[in-house]
């Protein structure tokens, strides 16, 4: 997909895909272990989420590519595996996307503090998203993505990294607060504006809270960005039960309801994250008239 495309693809509301992980766990995925090794033996499983989300109207589904970075998988020592690992991801979801949705590949943070108060540099985050980024683009992602995002400086890493190997569209979705206020500092209308400048074509939220504690973040983002704004957050607030287990409180009713008002707010590209299903998408989509 080419920018002018991305452009032209956002001019009305577009469906992203739900959760991945929340779903993967109530398939049967363990805790504490590499992801997306885990998926590449499951490959059933992904391919149904994905499919079910297609049918529900997701015209963009993110490959599960999320831990894919050397970092991450030099934790599990599976970093020497680290263009397989993409590639194989990369290539289940677009077996399952076909001709029906677009391909993102999915990258987020590193999972290290930045520079002063952590060891990861803006350098070597840029050559981390470099080298994620390359092998997505090269196994034929649509666009780029990076989500759960907790730090501004890291996430202009991640976009200066991706148009130093490609040409796709970037788009990036910080966590943050029900005020806006992001984990490391800052706020999500900074964040916003300064990956603008930095050439990403998409920005907004993702994960942290429910739909109906953003609307004035996403408000606040329009109103400050030209481009798409992304809201993609979780089934309302989750409560731990004795089982250690999040538990999340919205139904997909009311999810389709606050995603509206989001819509209404000036949200462009809008989904779901932690304890969302196919459900919330196809309740979303039918809601909004995107069925």
């Amino acid at each position: 997909m080419t920018k002018e495309e991305f452009r032209q693809l956002t001019q009305s509301t577009v469906l992203l895909d739900g959760a991945t992980g929340s779903n993967l766990m109530a398939a049967g995925m363990p805790k504490g272990i590499c992801t997306e090794k885990w998926v590449i033996a499951h490959k059933e499983v992904i391919q149904k989420l994905q499919r079910d989300y297609i049918q529900a109207g997701s015209k963009i589904i993110y490959a599960p590519t999320f831990g894919g970075n050397r970092v991450n998988l030099t934790m599990h020592r599976l970093e020497k595996d680290i263009e397989d690992i993409n590639r194989t991801l990369v290539s289940y979801a677009r077996e399952v996307a076909v001709n029906a949705a677009f391909v993102a590949g999915d990258i987020t943070t590193s999972g290290k503090m930045m520079a002063p108060a952590g060891e990861m540099t803006y350098e070597k985050a840029f050559e981390t998203y470099q080298e994620q980024i390359r092998i997505l683009a090269d196994a034929g992602v649509d666009l780029i993505v990076a989500e759960t995002m907790i730090n501004i400086e890291e996430t202009l890493a991640a976009v200066d990294a991706a148009s130093s190997v490609c040409d796709l569209p970037v788009m990036c979705s910080m966590t943050v607060e029900a005020d806006g206020s992001i984990f490391s500092g800052g706020n999500a209308i900074e964040a916003a504006v300064s990956l603008e400048a930095a050439g990403a074509d998409a920005v907004g939220v993702n994960c942290s809270v429910g739909p109906d504690q953003l609307v004035s973040v996403i408000r606040n983002i329009k109103e400050n960005v030209s481009i798409p704004v992304i809201a993609k957050p979780n089934a309302g607030m989750p409560v731990i039960d004795d089982k250690g287990q999040a538990i999340y409180n919205m139904n997909a009713k009311d999810f389709a309801r606050h995603m509206q008002a989001l819509v209404q707010a000036g949200a462009t590209l809008i989904g779901g994250c932690c304890g969302t299903t196919p459900e919330f998408i196809r309740e979303t989509a039918a809601l909004l008239g995107l069925a």
